[in-house]
């Protein structure tokens, strides 16, 4: 094997020597690679690219050249047909700038990167986990939808395949979303393992689709026993030393004095330029508190800003997508840009370093590419990076020196450090910085950001900023939600167990006595969600009863909350976004989310959205998960099924939201753990038993009210509204709920299995036996308005908490399932009916066309 060398050294050879580790394959793979070190419970080598524009300051032609030439390939491999249906997508935030130059490479195909950046307004279309990365999420924001739902080849870019996991996950999730014949995976290094080399194979079997691999070289990592364990004491000690000060005799400024000498230009080029030479072998970090020669001039006088003038409207990059079309005008305004860089270079400048910003590689990629061709001085490439990697300043290590400095961009994932590899003592005359608006920020220039670490290190900085590209919403677009309300300021369940996209109407006096609500909404004058019933104080012997179905029937409701989720989880969405429809969907959306914990050690996102009946589901809730989720992953939740009404209500909602927001994705049907009406196909139970939940009000709920949707109170861009009752506290036995049923998991789980098997091949299909059910009553009692039947163990106990019951139908020989529902009705003292032949284990009717004391001598409706 050629070994890639300045002076006969390998920037690698410091790793292998010290680790054992071997690099085998094509002749040219330690010239494309060095090796570093990190802290990583799972690897700690780290595979660095001399060719990528990352960790190694290169040359832009051959930074570009290498993806542009792998994007040639890929069309040659394709053909010129399929090159035009073609998608490429690469990975944030390493190999965005490559993903761009492959699609570059095809010439007629669309990009789009994966990004660790939310963008408030812009619909997911789908994400994944990078399980070995320090930042595992990445989320898929395209502006336009349908770039990713095409049938032509998805092309994948990454800058190297080790194992194959992110990649096949990604194809993976894309493929139950958008289904194609055809993939094409490209890195710049191919490194998997004997043992992961035929997983490829089998993968596009699984899948019945088509999946090619183009690499520039491929190889293998041979790794000694115990490389994971000594790697890691080594990072330790050297870290320890770094932090000890014992690398901080040469002064910062003085890690590396001369130029890097010229390695071979094996499958490189002739100006391919190496890491930096030296020999101290030590841990190099450059200091993150004052620096030591403060003393001197101050560099940061030096600053120059650039005006690129970028052209309107040009995205950035592909974090929404980036189509020929832009591409032609990008590299009509290149000229014109770098030519400005260029004449803000200090005369005289020998080298030249332009950097980059994370995600932000390809734009000044482009433009240092125009500026090597411009000026006279050596120009070198990279960009920052989130991932800590140890320095060693030794010629045999890839990562010579590091600049630490903290995040400068209000990342959703909280403030960080951030680095800079390569750059610290390297010699270079000015450092040009690329950043977009998003990443210009007071933090970027104040003493110990990124601005004040490089002039630390360049006698002259430049920075020059592009504008972040933001998807123009749709002009009927309101203005931005606010975040949904989470305990304790708003409700009694922990923050994480559910965030209420609701508003706080807390203070507004909503309650009405039970009969006066009944009259008006019964008379036509109000609505049932205008006002709140007076929430019932249970009896001490209700308590009781409450306590005691809890304790018989949590291990049933544990069973049915895993065959709920279970079913969700393996039909729906691997990670679904749990929706509960307030208040009586919550608990069970809590409860679904511990098994999910429970089982798999996952956090399922839960929120809680109001539906009104006849009003349809808030539309502004979904917006709100619509521009933070892929609306295929959101699951609605619910407590049971009666007659189906809110099935219904949801189906004809969400129809009516996509007609009028062109927002698609989202699938209506509820995932319940009752479904006695025969409603739905995702179900725990189809059962009609007493579920506990439902004996109560908001002291079950998160002292939650029933949602409110009142004109004066809710405006149309608002949050249907509900109340925080705090007084209740002493009362409240939500938590208590949620903890007796999930004490109950671990005893059902293997009849949560069995029961999973079950459903999986039964016929689920709905057959609203429920309605029929209904309407048969209806008629039967004279009521002739279906609103008014109320069927199940859980409607009815609605009834009787707040509505005003006429009487209650119970299936003859019904037990201690009921024995709440007798204790309500006698207070209330409304007759109890046994009835033979009942698909349900009880019905609750609401008193029909209601006036204060109209009852008829039969029983039976009064026509009034």
């Amino acid at each position: 094997m050629n070994i890639a060398a300045n002076n006969g050294v390998w920037s690698g050879s410091w790793v292998a020597e010290r680790l054992g580790v071997e690099l085998v394959g094509d002749d040219g793979l330690t010239a494309l690679l060095g090796l570093a070190l990190r802290r990583n419970p799972r690897r700690a080598h780290l595979l660095v690219s001399n060719v990528l524009g990352k960790h190694v300051p290169q040359s832009p032609s051959v930074v570009y050249g290498h993806g542009f030439a792998l994007g040639r390939r890929v069309r040659d491999l394709l053909g010129e047909r399929e090159a035009r249906q073609a998608v490429v997508l690469g990975y944030a935030e390493t190999a965005t700038g490559l993903g761009h130059s492959v699609a570059d490479g095809i010439g007629l195909a669309p990009y789009l990167h994966s990004t660790r950046r939310p963008v408030a307004g812009v619909t997911p279309a789908g994400g994944f986990e990078e399980s070995h990365s320090h930042a595992t999420s990445h989320l898929l924001l395209p502006e336009d939808p349908a770039l990713l739902s095409g049938e032509g080849p998805l092309v994948l870019v990454d800058d190297e395949f080790s194992t194959g996991n992110t990649v096949l996950n990604t194809i993976r999730d894309l493929h139950t979303r958008y289904p194609r014949k055809r993939y094409v995976v490209v890195a710049l290094v191919d490194m998997r393992s004997s043992a992961d080399a035929g997983r490829l194979t089998d993968f596009a079997r699984e899948i019945d689709a088509r999946v090619d691999l183009v690499a520039a070289a491929s190889g293998t990592v041979k790794l000694p026993e115990g490389v994971l364990e000594k790697g890691q004491e080594l990072v330790a000690r050297y870290e320890e030393r770094a932090a000890t000060g014992a690398s901080s005799s040469a002064g910062a400024s003085g890690l590396v004095a001369q130029f890097p000498a010229p390695l071979p230009g094996v499958a490189l080029g002739a100006d391919y330029q190496s890491p930096y030479p030296g020999a101290r072998g030590t841990a190099r970090s450059a200091p993150t508190g004052p620096h030591p020669d403060d003393n001197r001039t101050n560099h940061r006088s030096h600053l120059t800003r650039v005006a690129l003038h970028w052209p309107h409207g040009l995205p950035d990059g592909g974090r929404h997508g980036f189509t020929p079309a832009h591409r032609r005008r990008l590299e009509a305004a290149l000229p014109l840009m770098a030519a400005r860089v260029a004449e803000a270079l200090p005369p005289g400048a020998r080298r030249v370093l332009t950097l980059g910003f994370e995600e932000l590689m390809y734009t000044p990629l482009r433009i240092a590419r125009e500026l090597e061709a411009l000026v006279a001085a050596e120009v070198r490439y990279s960009t920052t990076t989130r991932s800590p990697v140890l320095a060693v300043d030794d010629p045999g290590y890839a990562i010579r020196s590091r600049l630490v400095f903290p995040a400068h961009d209000n990342p959703a994932d909280g403030p960080g450090e951030r680095y800079a590899y390569n750059v610290a003592g390297a010699g270079f005359d000015a450092v040009v910085l690329f950043v977009d608006s998003a990443g210009d920020t007071p933090e970027l220039h104040a003493p110990g950001g990124l601005l004040d670490r490089l002039g630390a290190h360049a006698p002259h900085v430049l920075l020059a900023a592009v504008p972040s590209y933001v998807p123009a919403l749709p002009e009927e677009s309101p203005a931005m939600l606010p975040e949904p309300l989470r305990g304790p300021a708003f409700s009694s369940y922990p923050a994480e167990d559910v965030g209420w996209l609701l508003q706080d109407l807390s203070d507004v006096t909503l309650e009405a006595p039970t009969e006066e609500r009944e009259e008006a909404i019964q008379s036509g004058g109000a609505h049932y969600a205008e006002s709140l019933p007076v929430e019932y104080q249970p009896s001490e012997q209700y308590q009781a009863l409450f306590h005691a179905a809890l304790e018989t029937s949590a291990a049933r409701i544990a069973q049915a909350v895993g065959v709920v989720t279970e079913t969700v989880m393996a039909e729906r969405s691997p990670r679904p976004v749990l929706v509960s429809l307030a208040r009586a969907g919550t608990p069970v959306g809590v409860l679904m989310r511990r098994w999910a914990q429970f089982r798999y050690g996952v956090d399922l996102p839960h929120y809680a959205v109001s539906i009104v009946r006849g009003r349809g589901i808030d539309a502004n809730a979904l917006r709100w998960l619509a521009a933070h989720h892929d609306p295929r992953d959101v699951v609605f939740v619910d407590g049971w099924t009666g007659k189906g009404a809110i099935t219904r209500e949801l189906a004809d909602a969400v129809a009516e939201f996509e007609t009028r927001t062109g927002v698609s994705g989202f699938d209506p049907e509820i995932a319940v753990l009752a479904d006695p009406g025969s409603c739905v196909r995702t179900y725990g139970t189809r059962e009609d038993f007493l579920i506990p939940s439902a004996c109560l009000n908001s002291t079950v709920s998160g002292l939650i009210s029933r949602t409110v949707l009142r004109a004066d109170l809710v405006g149309p861009d608002d949050f249907h509204g509900a109340k925080y009752y705090r007084e209740l506290a002493g009362a409240d036995v939500s938590v208590a709920f949620l903890d007796a049923v999930a004490a109950r998991f671990a005893e059902v789980t293997e009849a949560v299995d069995a029961a999973v098997k079950e459903l999986a091949v039964a016929d689920r299909t709905p057959t609203w036996e429920g309605w029929a059910a209904v309407e048969r009553i209806s008629e039967e009692y004279g009521i002739h308005d279906v609103n008014l039947v109320k069927p199940g163990v859980g409607e009815t106990t609605r009834v009787l908490l707040r509505r005003v019951p006429w009487k209650i139908l119970a299936r003859a020989g019904a037990g201690a399932d009921l024995d709440h529902v007798r204790l309500l009705a006698e207070q209330r003292g409304v007759p109890v009916e046994e009835v033979g032949e009942l698909p349900y284990t009880c019905v609750g009717l609401i008193h029909p066309k209601y006036t204060r004391g109209a009852t008829g001598a039969d029983g039976r409706a009064v026509n009034v």
